[in-house]
């Protein structure tokens, strides 16, 4: 019976190019990036896949650079995004710690931002040693703060907690805190008696009672850095005094007088004596 040659049954892939290596009809080469088919056969010299008489196109790659897909040119450095305007494919740098991404005044690109917002927490802290000082966090995005103390203790009893304004980042000590506060409180045996407190010229605010177990604070603090009025601050505390047995609930109200031409940067906090034992702080921002 006769033998009938159907030559090559489907393409071969042979690779990258090599002007030394023979090819025949069907196979299929890389080069540049693209692939080539052989379309006559030939041995190894000059035929190469640019002579358009031996070799068809069959793949051929996006242009180079900013405007084209090589996205290895497009974004150089870790963090890069990639996104595309009116043109091609463009590359956002990275942007800093804290930052998010949001779209730009136009809408039309993406970009990096601070994030802002109504009501955000700056910061927290722990509540140890003679004193804390809650310093730089102020920022000209809110004009009002709310710090929130929560299970503060203290190493002692029968001991205040009392707090200062700080201003380039040092506690103001001077006698001209104006507060006047007040409460209630409840003991055991189910009496209950008012309690306050009240001065004109302190070095410090300080709540009517002292520190023990489940104390929780919170404090507005009205536009720290005006230089134009006085500094302005509201609190409120509950006091679960367990080894005394009896509960205190109260507010209050005071300002700094004086410094009113100068910004405020902080606040610090001290117990009447010895050391805060326990607790945390938490400051947040606040859009008026």
């Amino acid at each position: 019976m006769a033998t009938v040659n159907l030559g090559r049954i489907k393409p071969i892939f042979r690779g990258a190019y090599s002007g030394s290596t023979a090819y025949v009809v069907d196979d299929i080469v890389t080069s540049g990036n693209e692939t080539y088919i052989c379309i006559q056969a030939h041995g190894a010299g000059t035929q190469a896949v640019t002579q358009t008489s031996y070799w068809t196109k069959l793949a051929a790659k996006g242009a180079d650079g900013t405007n084209g897909t090589d996205v290895g040119t497009t974004i150089t450095t870790q963090g890069d995004i990639l996104y595309r305007d009116g043109s091609g494919l463009q590359r956002l740098a990275k942007g800093t710690a804290g930052q998010a991404l949001k779209m730009n005044t136009a809408a039309n690109a993406p970009e990096w931002g601070t994030i802002s917002s109504d009501f955000v927490k700056l910061a927290t802290g722990n509540m140890t040693g003679s004193s804390v000082s809650i310093d730089g966090h102020y920022t000209s995005d809110y004009d009002l703060y709310k710090l929130v103390i929560m299970n503060v203790r203290n190493d002692g009893a029968n001991r205040q907690l009392r707090w200062q304004f700080n201003t380039g980042g040092s506690a103001l000590t001077a006698a001209n805190y104006r507060f006047a506060q007040r409460g209630i409180y409840t003991q055991s045996n189910h009496s209950s008696n008012n309690l306050e407190a009240a001065s004109y010229a302190a070095s410090y605010f300080g709540t009517s009672w002292d520190l023990s177990t489940g104390n929780d604070r919170g404090s507005p603090i009205y536009d720290p850095l005006d230089t134009t009025n006085q500094k302005f601050m509201r609190y409120s505390f509950g006091i679960d005094v367990q080894d005394a047995s009896y509960f205190a609930s109260g507010f209050g109200h005071g300002y700094y007088n004086g410094n009113g031409s100068s910004a405020f940067s902080g606040i610090t906090l001290f117990p009447q004596a010895g050391n805060f034992a326990g607790g945390i702080w938490k400051l947040y921002g606040i859009k008026g």
